[in-house]
């Protein structure tokens, strides 16, 4: 499997996807007595997968993925038992046109009407770096499972600066995948077979009935933005025009 992406960053993901998780790191020492484990679970507003695919030799098609759910078992100063599962809606895929949804999701493709999500659950993590590692783990996509390296790295672990104050981990991941190894092989004269993945992912530590972490700063802020809709698109749309 091709290790090569466009979007040098970062690292899942997990999703990443993430994502990127969706997403951890270890294997190595670390200088610092490592603590507990905290459970952390994946924002699904504030993460996304992001993927690029060769559309007819002209350029590369963008789409995004938005609304990842699923849980990281995080210490940063111990990586190595790192977990991550997560959940990634496929129903949420936008190329920014309806038709190129539909056709996307269409049974001949990512058939999202039998296959509606794609699953990462991660086995084992290799540290390359203090904020850097591969994440390996299954990929389930179009009902089959293959193993896939995340490419992550850790950007930040704080309290959020925004209501309800949570403790929150952030990463980035990068990987490259061929769609065939998951039997979505249509098209093969318009869509490439690499198809290169982004995962920008948050997780936030505790569920709604945790406590906000540490004390709240005095002033006023604004309230997160909501989440945006879901759509469902039909996969009986026949493929747009090339």
């Amino acid at each position: 499997m091709s290790r090569r992406c466009l979007f040098p960053l970062s690292r899942p993901l997990p999703f990443a996807l993430a994502l990127a998780g969706l997403l951890l790191v270890g294997g190595v020492t670390m200088p610092v007595q490592a603590q507990q484990a905290q459970t952390y679970q994946i924002d699904p507003v504030h993460t996304r997968v992001m993927f690029a695919v060769e559309h007819a030799g002209f350029s590369h098609a963008i789409g995004t993925v938005s609304g990842s759910t699923g849980q990281l078992s995080f210490d940063p100063q111990d990586w190595s038992q790192a977990r991550l599962q997560v959940s990634v809606p496929l129903t949420r895929l936008d190329l920014g046109d309806d038709k190129w949804n539909k056709a996307a999701l269409a049974g001949n493709l990512l058939d999202g009407k039998r296959f509606p999500e794609a699953r990462f659950v991660s086995t084992r993590i290799e540290a390359q770096a203090a904020d850097r590692a591969y994440v390996y783990g299954d990929l389930t996509l179009h009902g089959v499972t293959r193993e896939v390296r995340l490419d992550v790295k850790f950007n930040a672990l704080k309290r959020h600066p925004l209501p309800p104050f949570r403790r929150t981990a952030g990463f980035s991941a990068t990987t490259t995948l061929k769609r065939s190894d998951f039997g979505i092989s249509s098209w093969k004269s318009v869509i490439g077979d690499e198809v290169e993945l982004r995962i920008e992912a948050e997780a936030t530590r505790g569920g709604s009935s945790e406590q906000p972490d540490a004390a709240a700063p005095s002033d006023t802020l604004p309230t997160p933005e909501p989440s945006a809709p879901a759509s469902e698109p039909a996969d009986s749309t026949p493929e747009p025009t090339p």
